[in-house]
Parts: C-alpha cells; sequence; structure tokens
C-alpha cells in the first residue's frame, strides 16, 4: 500500500546519524510574557534549521504566530544534526511544553515515542502520518499530522514551466528520495505530460521518470547538491525545480557558472519574498501552507480544542498553491498563465487528477 512503502522511506531517515550536539531551548519573544499564560508552546526543528528560508522556517512562522495569538511565548530549539531529535524533544518535555511542533519527517520516530510517554502533551507533526506501524492512523492519539499534498501545486508549475520553456526541456532534482521529496516531482511530471498531451508538445523533463532521478545524497547547499544541478543544467534545460530546503542555493550557484538564462522554481516557501537573492531568477514557488496551519493547530491546542485528525493541504483548502510570477510577469505569455489558473480550478473540481500517494 501506498502508505507502507512512505513509511518504510520515512523509517530510513531516521535511522540517518550524523555527529553533533543539540542546541538548549530558547524562548522566542511573543505577543505577552509567558506568565500571562499557562499554555507553553514549543517546536523543535530538523537539520536544516529555523533560518532555512523554506521548511523550518514556515513552520516556526506559524508556531510563533500562534504563541503570540494566545498571547503566551514559543519556546524554540534547533536541531543541528538527527542525532539531537531525541534529546531536543525530551528537553522540550522536560522544559514543560503543552504541545510540541517538530519538523519534518526524521522525526516521526521520536514524536512517536515521545507522544505514547507523554500522552497529556499535544504533539503536532509536519510532513509525516506517524503511522510506523501501517494502520491507517497516528500511533498515539495526542498527535495530529500535517500533510501537504504538493503534487497539485507541483502539476501547475509543472504546466507552466513547460509552456515557458524555449528549449523544450525543463529538469529537477531532489534532496533524498523521500516520499516528501518525490511528491513535488511527481506532480511536476505530470503537469509537463498534461501540457504536451493537451498541446501535442514534447517537452521534455529531466531527473526524474516518474521512479528514479537525481538525488544529492542529503539536505544541505554543499559541492554534491552543486553537482547535481550541474548535471541537469548540462542536459540544455531552461528551467530547474530543486526538491530540499537549502539545495536550491546550490543550484542557484551552478546557474552562475553555468551563464545560461535558467529560471528557478521555489519550493514550500515564495521565495521570492522568502530569499530575494533569488528574485531575478524565481519563475514561480510551489507553495505549502506550513505557516498557516502550524498556527491554526497551536492555537487549537491553547484553546483546549485540540484534534488530533490529520489535515491534509490542498489546493482546495488553501493548504498548497502556486506563487505569483513576481519578476516573471513580463516574461510569461499572459495566456498560459491563464491557462494554469483554469487548470487549478480544474484540479479542484475534480475534472483534472492529480495522482500523489497523498490524494484523497
Amino acid at each position: 500500500m501506498k502508505k507502507a512503502v512512505w513509511l518504510t522511506a520515512l523509517a530510513g531517515a531516521t535511522a540517518l546519524a550524523l555527529s553533533a550536539c543539540g542546541a538548549a531551548p530558547e524562548e522566542s519573544t511573543g505577543g505577552e510574557s509567558a506568565a500571562a499564560s499557562d499554555f507553553k508552546p514549543c517546536i523543535v526543528s530538523d537539520a536544516g534549521g529555523f533560518d532555512d528560508k523554506s521548511f523550518n522556517q514556515l513552520s516556526f512562522e506559524g508556531a510563533t504566530a500562534g504563541a503570540e495569538e494566545l498571547g503566551t511565548d514559543l519556546v524554540d530549539v534547533q536541531s543541528t544534526s538527527e542525532s539531537d531529535y531525541k534529546g531536543n524533544v525530551e528537553s522540550l518535555v522536560a522544559e514543560g511544553c503543552n504541545a510540541i511542533v517538530t519538523v519534518g519527517f526524521a522525526l516521526s520516530a521520536t514524536t512517536i515515542e515521545s507522544a505514547t510517554a507523554n500522552p497529556d502533551v499535544d504533539y503536532i507533526i509536519i510532513d509525516d502520518a506517524a503511522d510506523a506501524d501501517f494502520d491507517g492512523q497516528a500511533d498515539a492519539e495526542n498527535i495530529k499530522p500535517l500533510l501537504y499534498d504538493t503534487a497539485q501545486a507541483a502539476f501547475l508549475a509543472g504546466y507552466l514551466a513547460a509552456g515557458y520553456s524555449e528549449a523544450g526541456k525543463v529538469g529537477t532534482f531532489g534532496g533524498m528520495d523521500f516520499p516528501t521529496v518525490t511528491i513535488f516531482m511527481d506532480g511536476f511530471k505530470q503537469g509537463v505530460d498534461y501540457y504536451n498531451e493537451t498541446k501535442g508538445e514534447n517537452v521534455e523533463l529531466v531527473g526524474w521518470d516518474g521512479k528514479k532521478g537525481s538525488f544529492t545524497g542529503g539536505f544541505a547547499a554543499d559541492p554534491a547538491a552543486k553537482q547535481t544541478a550541474q548535471n541537469v543544467l548540462d542536459q540544455g534545460v531552461d528551467v530547474i525545480l530543486p526538491v530540499g530546503g537549502p539545495i536550491y542555493q546550490s543550484a542557484m550557484d551552478a546557474i552562475a557558472d553555468s551563464g545560461e538564462d535558467v529560471a528557478l522554481v521555489g519550493v514550500d516557501a515564495d521565495f521570492y519574498e522568502s530569499d530575494p537573492t533569488t528574485q531575478d531568477l524565481v519563475l514561480t514557488s510551489i507553495l505549502k501552507g506550513m505557516d498557516v496551519s502550524t498556527q491554526e493547530a497551536v492555537v487549537a491546542s491553547g484553546n483546549d480544542e485540540f484534534d488530533p485528525t490529520p489535515y491534509v493541504g490542498t489546493l482546495e483548502n488553501g493548504g498548497v498553491d502556486l506563487a505569483p510570477l513576481h519578476n516573471f510577469e513580463d516574461k510569461v505569455d499572459p495566456a498560459l498563465w491563464e491557462e494554469v489558473q483554469a487548470l487549478k480550478e480544474s484540479i479542484i473540481a475534480g475534472d483534472v487528477t492529480v495522482e500523489s500517494y497523498l490524494a484523497q
């Protein structure tokens, strides 16, 4: 079953161990002193840290907004490696946290273990179902999964990229071959395929064939990420989608070295807004509303309205979306952009189907 495959991959992710120590919890500035409320919301990052301008940062902003709405302070702790996760979560339990947000599927095993041992604490996990026994529900009643069907928004990005490309080739690569990464690549491929089918074109996708593709082996902006990006660029693409937090920075370096006119597609956050250095490169971004859904989950917990029912972000509920064109508005054919907007409505209406492991 799809969920079993997904969680098997996630089990591999949590098995990775690097050597480093976690930071001590810090209190972020909220709307009022923590003394103004007995409720203490907390958050722990994955190894990317809260300044990744993407996945962790959005989650942190959402948790911070939730704390401010409740009139209290957020306690945060950053991880620098996967070996930090258990100790960091245990430190937040010891801190007396009432709700703990764990950012990323790599924290799944730690979240399940801690939630089982602390049934009076609300756990909010981002990008994982916390379902290691594959029975279709979270493994503890006090875990709320926040999930995002990004394939839907990536489908739109793939269609847009195919229509924008003058080379007739677009590319993608990921950090590691995990479902939360390949869901972007799957949707992107389906969008390119749909463009070819409806337009009678033959735009090629480099870096992902639906089963295998190009991966850096991690989620760092490092030489391996730059080389992976370069390998994709060398095949003549003029649009590239890097999936995996900071690896987009390596793609930008590779684009600069190539001297070619290549557009970038962002993930998670609107890169134009979160990282101004991308503004001349970013065609659009595939958005995950992690900030809004995290804020809502934290506020619900603080108001004694915690609901462990999994949240799945879609185009229909606004949990995923496509960012504006920003600086590329004058470079994209208005008719193509209108087609993208119409396609969005067709997906919401169910007239166009996007396949993913989260498809309802």
